[in-house]
């Protein structure tokens, strides 16, 4: 609520501070560089060319600045070094009423020129308005670094962690030896199949069965013995 009427203030004592220097600018302008000169030269103002040419740009833009709001300290100081001067040269030996040519109008212009130095014109200016812009977009800049501070960095070339899925054909070797490129594994070849298995074979027949074969394909009677041990 401060800061509000705050601004509210400061915008109306800023344009009536303005409008004063300009009306007093434009009438230097009327006048002419040279008379407001020669008017300075009277009152015994030191350098009143270059004072003339000083007091007739400052009052006239800076008046118009200080309307608008912008720049509003660097024109106050030089509104202030202006008063100053005129209170010196001028208006000091003569009293402070304005009747007898006195400081009273520098001197309350001097001192609105030192308060707008001070606390500045307030945010209902192009100042004001300009300032939050340039705020927010710091802001904004400063809650992006923020955030890229704080992301989780991946590393740029870095071996990746995802494992190949098998396929069909067969993977390939891991080197042996660092820095040996891996080998592409052959695929296996089909296995054969094995040899028939031989059927058991019964234990060695002994002569007395030999004999009885012999007979058996001779078609000789056996001869009678004992029967054989198995």
């Amino acid at each position: 609520m401060r800061r509000a009427l705050f601004d509210v203030v400061a915008l109306i004592t800023r344009v009536a501070l303005g409008v004063i220097f300009v009306a007093h600018g434009w009438q230097k302008w009327q006048s002419g560089i040279g008379a407001t000169t020669q008017g300075f030269r009277d009152m015994g103002v030191p350098m009143p060319a270059l004072t003339a040419g000083y007091t007739t740009v400052v009052e006239t833009l800076g008046g118009i600045l200080m309307i608008l709001g912008l720049l509003v300290r660097p024109v106050a100081l030089l509104f202030l070094i202006g008063m100053l001067g005129a209170i010196v040269f001028v208006h000091a030996g003569n009293g402070v009423l304005t009747a007898d040519n006195g400081w009273e109008l520098p001197g309350a212009l001097g001192a609105l020129s030192l308060l707008f130095l001070t606390l500045g014109g307030g945010r209902i200016g192009l100042d004001g308005l300009l300032g939050a812009i340039f705020r927010r977009r710091g802001e904004r800049r400063a809650a992006e670094e923020e955030l890229a501070a704080h992301a989780p960095r991946t590393p740029v070339g870095g071996p990746s962690n995802v494992t190949p899925a098998a396929g069909p054909t067969a993977q390939s070797k891991e080197p042996s030896e660092p820095g040996q490129p891996a080998q592409p594994e052959q695929p296996a070849e089909p296995r054969q199949p094995s040899e028939q298995p031989h059927p058991p074979t019964s234990s060695k027949l002994n002569d007395e069965d030999m004999r009885d074969i012999d007979a058996l394909i001779s078609d000789e009677p056996p001869q009678h013995r004992k029967p054989p041990n198995r």
